[in-house]
Parts: structure tokens; C-alpha cells; sequence
């Protein structure tokens, strides 16, 4: 019926595909195709960088003869589909004499991940595939030649040439029960949708994660649990709590109300008009209070502990996709769309089984498990954000907030300029991680934003998906129990392809060999 043979060389993490043939009889009934997704999906399940692969040539002064120019064509076309493309402007088809004809493309696919390949890498690569295949055939200094003509960093393509596609095929993979992402999602959402023009945390957020979620295999959906208030009360102060629930459920549904008096003295004595009392329990005046408020929020942490509790059931991974998010409400106030911090109930909830570490990587700072968690040493909080000069919620998020008391260095900030790029933003990743990795936490809890994103309303930032995945692989070779905890994230032309790129990560860095 068909064959393929692939080699994998894991010191230097790449596949190279060597080989495809069909029968005769059975061409065009689709088993090359079924032959090339099995290679690209073991090249997958491998960590690799990607394939790389010869090809000949679709240029006629390369080829001459027009019959075997037609079959190049369609080869290359075969693979374009999946995105894979030769890799352009180097010297990787000259010919090993100048008598020879068609000589051959080097194709790269990255595997749909959107990770660009860089220049050392791919000499690297590129050595090692020539030193095995013509090192006995070419002459000296060939191989120099050729290695050194790889200047572009990184690496390009040429431009699709036949496939006008946007994104290439999806790679079709079965992930194993045991090690899907548990995936619990916000069920009752929706009835918090503020229609004021502007107020970007809307319902649409989340059904545009789930529809790239869904083109993965790596998920497991779980219906949130039920959980008693007490949960948040150990969390958020109860008076707090009973004035959130109280001042909600007295609103007619779609009557909005927002903060608009915040008291400096006499907070002792807060009024007795609930709506009035708004500004005595919110940092900002533009979160919202409405009818269904709370009961979104305390859904959202249903999700959450939900999500912990599959943590403790053996699942190695969890996801809590929910809105509203959390991680700006305080023990006693919310704001910044935030009402209950489900991240924070998450926290407490597992620290009853031992250390928690919470990693916050939204735009803005967590100022709300800070707070929380300020004077505990047994759940280190950290926040990667953009500096409060110029970012929400401007009051916090110094380097000099270290916590206090027994909590005392076990807070951490990272307040970063207002320009920055997806790598500067991975070394920085990698250094916190280092030191989440001395704290020896026993569960790890991320609370995800994708306002980091390039061109998101409310941030200033360049992350891109190839970013975002990058930084899921890097939190995932920590390879602790983690819940991620949804955030912010507001640019729904790319909220859920982010999305999709950061589990794609999170998932490979976990389970890599």
C-alpha cells in the first residue's frame, strides 16, 4: 500500500523525513497523504523542532526535462498544504557537480507551530544531514559552502507558490486520556455580558478560545462542580462577599452600575445605599456591578477548584477557561473586570496539599494575590507585567513589594517596559522559573493572559503565537501539577489561535522525553 521512513536524531531534536512511496495502483486514493500525517504527528509526539526533508525542484533551470518538472511541481505543491516550503536564499541546491541536474530543495515543516527556526540551529541541521548523505560524494569545502550560505536568522521560507491557504492542515494526533488537559469550562458565562460600547470583557472571549481548542486533541472537557461559599470566604473578606451578592441580586437585569465616589476617610462607616457603596469595596470606575455578576464570578471559581480538584484526582494539567477573570480582585475590593479571584481559591484550596506556587503572566500585575497572599510563606505569588508607571492598576506591582511578615520574600514582581518583545519576555520567563524551581512548590497555578499579545487594546506589547507557545513549553518542562487559570485577553482576531499555541506548548514542554 505505501511506506515512509523517517530518522530521528535527538541530540539535535529534528526528524528527518527521508523517504515516501505509495503503490502504483493505489495512487490518488489518499495514502500518501495518511502516510505524511502519521510522519508529521510521530515527528510531534518526538518534541522536534520540525521536519526536514529533499525535494526537486519546481525551477526549469533546474530541471530541464518538462515531465519530471510537472512531478516536482506536485510534490511540492503536496507538501505546501501542510505548510512545509523550501527553505530560501542559501546555496542548499547546488549542485555536488556542475553537471548535474535537478538538484534538491531542503524543505522545512515546522509542525504548524509557528516557531521561527534559527540560523545556528539550522547550520547545525544542515551539517549533519550533508555530512551523512554526501559527505563521501561532494568535494571539499562543499559542505562550508553550503552551511555558511544560511545567513538569513531566522531561517526563510520561500512564499507559498501554489496553496493560497491561510493556516496550513492541522496535524490530527490522539492524545492518551491520562494525559489530556482537564478542561473545565465556564457553563453560565454568558449571563454576564455588559453591552456598554467599549467594555471589551465580553462573552465572545471565551467561545473564541474554545473554537481553536477544539481543533487540538489535547482536552478533556469536565463539568464545573458545585462548591460552598466558604471557599471564597476563606479567601475574600465575608462582609466583601455578602455585599457582592446582596448589591447584585438587588439590580435589575441589564441595569449596570459603576463606582463613582471612593471614600479616603470614615471607610469605617460605609453608606447605606448599596449602590452608593460601590467605591467603597472597587479600585476603579469601570468595572461594572449587575444583576449577574456574582453569579458569574462564584461560577468562575466553581471552575477553578474544579480544575484543582482534577490536579488532585491525577490529572497533570488543567484549564479553567472562565469570565469574568479574577486575578485584580483583593481580599476586599474587585475592579479591573475582576470580582472574585478564582486563581487565589485555587491557591487556598490546594495548600492544604502542599506548596503553591501562583504565576501570573497577564499584562497587568495580580495585584489581587498579592494581596491575598502577602503574609504567607507557603504560597509564593509572582507577577510578570507592565510596569504600574503606565499599566493598571498603577498602585502595584513594584520590585520593592516582597511580601511581609512570614510572607516576606515570597512575593515576587517583575514590573517591565512598555515595549517589549516575545524574546525579551522569554528570558525573563526562564529566570522566574528558575526560581519558582527553588521555591519547590508541589502544584503550580498560572494565571493566563493574553493581553501580552501584539496589538491587544488594553497592552503594549509584541507577543505572537510562536511566543506564546514558546513560554507554554517552558512552564511545562517544570512538569509540576498545574491549573491555568483564564485572564485577560481581549483581541479576538487572535485570542484564540494564542490560545491554542500556548497549550500546544504547556502540553509538549510536560510530556516531552
Amino acid at each position: 500500500m505505501g511506506f515512509a521512513l523517517l530518522n530521528h536524531a535527538p541530540i539535535l531534536n529534528f526528524c528527518y523525513f527521508d523517504f515516501l512511496a505509495t503503490a502504483k495502483e493505489k495512487m490518488g486514493r489518499g495514502i500518501g497523504e495518511a502516510l505524511y500525517q502519521r510522519v508529521r504527528k510521530e515527528a510531534l509526539s518526538l518534541n522536534t523542532l520540525g521536519l526536514f526533508y529533499e525535494c526537486l525542484p519546481d525551477d526549469p533551470r533546474l530541471c530541464r526535462d518538462p515531465v519530471i518538472l510537472r512531478q516536482n511541481a506536485a510534490r511540492l505543491r503536496f507538501f505546501e498544504r501542510y505548510g512545509a516550503r523550501p527553505i530560501a536564499q542559501t546555496a542548499y541546491e547546488t549542485p555536488l557537480k556542475p553537471e548535474f541536474d535537478n538538484p534538491p530543495y531542503l524543505v522545512y515543516d515546522n509542525l504548524g507551530r509557528g516557531v521561527p527556526l534559527g540560523r545556528d540551529t539550522a547550520r547545525v541541521i544542515v551539517r549533519a544531514i550533508l555530512e551523512r548523505k554526501y559527505g563521501e560524494r561532494c568535494a571539499p569545502g562543499y559542505i562550508d559552502m553550503v552551511v555558511d550560505s544560511f545567513k538569513d536568522d531566522p531561517v526563510v521560507l520561500r512564499e507559498p507558490k501554489y496553496i493560497k491557504r491561510k493556516s496550513p492542515l492541522p496535524i490530527n494526533r490522539s492524545v492518551p486520556a491520562d494525559k489530556r488537559i482537564a478542561l473545565i469550562v465556564h457553563d453560565q458565562h454568558a449571563i454576564h455580558h455588559i453591552r456598554e460600547r467599549g467594555y471589551v470583557e465580553s462573552p465572545v472571549r471565551v467561545n473564541t478560545i474554545l473554537k481553536e481548542l477544539e481543533r487540538t486533541d489535547l482536552f478533556q472537557k469536565f463539568l464545573p462542580q458545585h462548591f460552598p461559599e466558604t471557599h471564597i470566604k476563606a479567601v475574600h473578606d465575608v462582609q466583601f462577599v455578602e455585599y457582592l451578592k446582596k448589591v447584585c441580586s438587588n439590580l435589575k437585569i441589564g441595569e449596570s452600575v459603576y463606582p463613582y465616589v471612593f471614600p479616603i476617610r470614615n471607610v469605617a462607616r460605609p453608606p447605606k445605599e448599596l449602590a452608593v457603596r460601590a467605591g467603597y469595596y472597587c479600585i476603579d470606575t469601570f468595572t461594572a456591578l449587575t444583576h449577574n455578576a456574582y453569579l458569574a464570578a462564584k461560577r468562575a471559581v466553581d471552575c477553578a477548584l474544579t480544575g484543582a480538584q482534577k490536579l488532585l484526582e491525577g490529572n497533570r494539567l488543567a484549564y479553567a477557561l472562565v469570565r469574568p477573570p479574577g486575578h485584580h480582585a483583593e481580599r476586599r475590593s474587585f475592579g479591573g473586570f475582576c470580582y472574585l479571584n478564582s486563581a487565589a481559591i485555587g491557591a487556598h484550596y490546594l495548600s492544604a496539599y502542599g506548596k503553591v506556587a501562583i504565576l501570573d503572566i497577564d499584562y497587568h500585575h495580580g495585584n489581587g494575590q498579592q494581596d491575598i497572599f502577602y503574609q504567607r510563606p507557603d504560597v509564593l505569588t509572582v507577577s510578570i507585567h507592565g510596569h504600574p508607571s503606565f499599566a493598571f492598576p498603577y498602585f502595584s506591582g513594584f520590585r520593592d513589594e516582597r511580601g511581609q511578615g512570614a510572607g516576606t520574600g515570597y512575593n515576587i514582581n517583575i514590573p517591565l517596559p512598555e515595549s517589549l518583545e516575545g524574546e525579551q519576555h522569554r528570558r525573563i520567563l526562564g529566570r522566574v522559573l528558575k526560581r519558582l524551581i527553588r521555591f519547590s512548590p508541589q502544584f503550580l497555578i498560572i494565571g493566563l493572559g493574553f493581553d501580552t499579545a501584539k496589538r491587544d487594546p488594553t497592552g503594549s506589547w509584541n507577543l505572537r503565537a510562536g511566543d506564546f507557545e514558546e513560554n507554554g513549553r517552558e512552564i511545562g518542562s517544570l512538569r509540576l501539577p498545574t491549573l491555568v487559570v483564564q485572564e485577560g485577553g481581549y483581541d479576538n482576531r487572535v485570542l484564540g489561535i494564542n490560545a491554542r499555541h500556548f497549550f500546544l506548548g504547556l502540553w509538549s514542554g510536560t510530556y516531552s522525553l
